[in-house]
């Protein structure tokens, strides 16, 4: 597939240069004589990020620093300035976005819990180093060993979402989601809420509860396959043994979470083409 170039941002190449010198005169130094990092225009941004992510483009760009995930510096023209730390954060959304799926809001608060810093770029590529020597980072959006044990109500799960009760019923019909019976209230966890989240995003465009039985089952399968390959270890009763089961866990369910992606893109190709 070819990849396609971004539109680059106009700007008059003579008026862009005067106001860059003028910023850099009148901020060349920072507080104790620290000089600032360079920055780059909107379009060198989509330049740099085009091999990795070839959908990136200008008005993406704009539209994350809409949903406030980056606030670039404005030149006195208005025109947009990126530091290095701009861009990696950038980089992180986009990965995020890519490989786990996750919508704005989640991957607003993984910004807020310092997730953009938690991989040091390599000066020689533009993927993470892994903190194993070899080793390619894959992070997933929820940890297996943790649970907040945080319970919602259906109304407050309703309001959130903006699910219709119908859809929610038949996730429950399909064995979807299962919720909890307490004092006559239906609850459900947190996990349980994000998929009744992004259920209702499929809803928009007519998919049902039974349309969903085959994401279940696919789940189910790959769930019963990773158990089968570290049942032994899961069931230690040595805790450091137990430890790096559960990280092999989190690490293969990325690998297949991206695996099924890229299955996905391929196909849809096709389709497209």
């Amino acid at each position: 597939m070819a990849t396609q170039i971004p539109q680059m941002e106009e700007i008059p190449p003579t008026q862009l240069q005067d106001e860059l010198e003028g910023s850099s005169r009148a901020g060349a130094e920072g507080a104790g004589g620290s000089p600032k990092q360079k920055s780059i225009t909107i379009g060198a941004v989509c330049k740099a990020l085009v091999q990795e992510f070839p959908d990136v483009s200008i008005s993406k760009i704009r539209y994350l620093e809409d949903q406030k995930l980056l606030t670039p510096r404005r030149t006195p023209g208005g025109y947009r300035l990126y530091t290095q730390g701009d861009v990696a954060r950038l980089r992180t959304i986009l990965r995020m976005q890519r490989d786990e799926f996750l919508p704005l809001r989640v991957i607003r608060q993984e910004l807020a819990a310092g997730r953009a810093g938690e991989t040091t770029l390599d000066q020689n590529t533009a993927h993470p180093r892994s903190p194993r020597e070899g080793m390619r980072p894959w992070r997933t959006s929820v940890s297996v060993r943790e649970a907040t044990g945080a319970l919602y109500s259906i109304e407050d799960v309703l309001e959130e979402t903006k699910a219709d009760a119908k859809l929610v019923r038949e996730l429950e019909e399909y064995g979807v989601v299962k919720g909890e019976q307490r004092s006559g209230v239906r609850y459900f966890d947190e996990t349980e809420r994000e998929i009744i989240g992004a259920v209702a995003e499929l809803a928009r465009y007519g998919v049902g509860g039974r349309n969903l039985r085959v994401f279940r089952s696919s789940a189910d399968r790959e769930a019963n396959l990773l158990q089968q390959i570290l049942a032994p270890a899961l069931r230690s009763r040595n805790p450091q043994r137990r430890k790096e089961a559960l990280e092999a866990l989190e690490n293969l369910a990325a690998v297949a979470t991206h695996l099924k992606h890229l299955l996905l893109i391929r196909d849809l190709r096709k389709i497209a083409g």
